[in-house]
């Protein structure tokens, strides 16, 4: 089945979701990202892109980025072949790093141009990595209550609101709907789950899963949703029956 043609944006304004391959850790360690934003800095001259806001977690990767001279296919290109050559490196490991392409969405008016930049911002937060979204270390958060601009492009943002009414904004934690990593687009394959079944509970196959101890099966099943595993993929994968796994 072709691939579907990415949506276009009028104003050249995308957010992007890059994740890591049967949702593996992209980044170990604070050089891990620091290595990103640098690599991601590196290439703005070249491909003429604005970095408007990011946020890097453990295992995807927000980003709003303004297109400048190339295309978003030949940006990220240049970034990740250049960032996944150093970590393969780093960890002495071998192929891809990321999933398949990134996701994109266009952001044309300036409504959800600010909701989108409220929910890149709050990723963390929502995820219970931090408690308030000012004490996250890897996003551009901080970047725009100093008014700086280490890696993001700041002006363009703080040139339509002030920092007072930045900050407001992102004091809104009402629900959005903006593209996410849990979109169908992103979701395991049944094949991509049973590697990583494996992983977590080193069982083989349904037999051996339902000859766990209650508690530590019930421990592998609240393991497995956290890495994405839909609950009937390890209802499949299992055995165990839907009530069991949705009441876990």
């Amino acid at each position: 089945m072709p691939r579907q043609a990415r949506e276009k944006s009028e104003k050249g304004i995308y957010h992007i979701i890059l994740r890591g391959i049967n949702r593996q850790q992209i980044f170990e360690d604070e050089e891990d990202y620091l290595k990103f934003l640098d690599t991601i800095e590196k290439y703005k001259t070249k491909s003429g892109y604005k970095l408007l806001a990011y946020c890097l977690m453990g295992n995807h990767i927000h980003l709003l980025i303004m297109m400048g001279k190339e295309s978003l296919e030949q940006i990220f290109k240049r970034i990740g072949s250049s960032y996944v050559y150093w970590y393969n490196w780093k960890y002495e490991r071998v192929g891809h790093l990321f999933q398949d392409r990134f996701k994109s969405e266009p952001v044309d008016d300036e409504d959800y141009l600010f909701t989108v930049l409220r929910y890149i911002h709050q990723n963390p937060l929502k995820a219970g990595l931090c408690k308030s979204i000012e004490k996250y270390a890897y996003s551009s958060y901080r970047e725009y209550l100093e008014a700086r601009n280490t890696y993001t492009d700041t002006g363009f943002i703080l040139g339509m609101i002030n920092k007072e009414q930045f900050v407001k904004l992102h004091m809104d934690e009402s629900a959005v709907v903006c593209m996410d990593i849990h979109d169908s687009n992103f979701r395991l394959t049944d094949k991509e789950a049973g590697k990583i079944l494996k992983k977590v509970s080193n069982c083989d196959n349904p037999t051996n899963f339902q000859a766990l101890d209650v508690h530590l099966r019930d421990k592998y099943i609240r393991e497995l949703k956290e890495k994405g595993l839909s609950i009937r993929q390890i209802c499949r994968l299992t055995g165990i029956s839907f009530g069991i796994v949705r009441r876990i």
